[in-house]
């Protein structure tokens, strides 16, 4: 019997072959890195970093990979969003095991979902590797407890990246939550977000704690109030990233002393 051979009637794109996985880098502390993230790091072909990934774990990118940093800055050097997507879609059509790595996690403000979104449109899908969220890592380091029964049921986390983005929040809901509320991308609207908070009757004398750099070597942190925060600013310029905290439970942090950062500098 004559032998028969099966021709295949398409080629499989060549693109198929690679992936793509959205890592969340954690807030800054490399030890804060799931072995899940730090497998995808060391597996990967090409890496897409964010500049919110911090020096330490920039430094455990291996030397092989094709590292490109892509982050977005205020008033600085950034990186389009469509440009992002490009380059996701070229190595992956290249054959190329792509990391794109992001501080944080990659579904809390950190654009994700789109990038998730942009590859399924694509017939690309991607695994998803969750990173401590800048909200709990900061917090935790700052001995400050986003929840406690006796004064927060609850968090609400917002960005306040632009004027837009203060422009649409809802203060006056903010207000009557009652929750601890964690502004990112906030430190150039800090007063304003006070002002807005008081104006829709929040205390003045409610805690304020803005975190900078948090769980790195060079975390620094003030504590104050709603009404005292424009002085306290004056006095002390505090670097970015930061992370801005409202509530009581930013009394804790006298009282709560992590033991993972002796040094801290704070400015009271």
């Amino acid at each position: 019997m004559d032998s028969i051979t099966i021709q295949p009637t398409t080629t499989l794109p060549h693109y198929l072959f690679g992936s793509v996985t959205l890592v969340g880098a954690g807030p800054g502390d490399p030890e804060l890195l799931t072995f899940k993230a730090l497998n995808s790091i060391l597996d990967a072909d090409v890496i897409l970093y964010d500049f919110l990934v911090s020096p330490e774990i920039v430094a455990l990118l291996p030397k092989q990979s094709h590292a490109i940093a892509v982050g977005k800055r205020c008033n600085g050097q950034s990186t389009s969003q469509q440009t992002i997507n490009e380059l996701l879609l070229k190595y992956v059509q290249l054959g190329k095991k792509v990391c794109r790595l992001k501080g944080g996690d990659p579904f809390i403000f950190g654009r994700g979902g789109e990038e998730a979104l942009f590859l399924e449109q694509h017939n690309i899908q991607c695994a998803i590797i969750p990173g401590i969220t800048a909200a709990m890592g900061c917090c935790s380091y700052s001995g400050i407890p986003l929840t406690h029964r006796q004064i927060s049921r609850g968090f609400t986390v917002i960005t306040a990246h632009s004027q837009k983005d203060t422009h649409q929040i809802n203060w006056q809901a903010l207000v009557e939550l009652q929750h601890s509320l964690v502004f990112y991308m906030g430190l150039n609207r800090a007063e304003q977000i006070a002002t807005q908070l008081m104006r829709h009757g929040m205390a003045a004398s409610t805690p304020i704690a803005i975190i900078s750099q948090g769980t790195t070597p060079n975390q620094s942190q003030l504590i104050t109030s709603l009404a005292q925060l424009p002085e306290q600013l004056a006095k002390h310029a505090l670097p970015s990233p930061a992370l801005i905290v409202v509530g009581d439970v930013v009394t804790y942090h006298h009282q709560i002393h992590n033991t993972l950062l002796r040094d801290i500098e704070y400015y009271l």
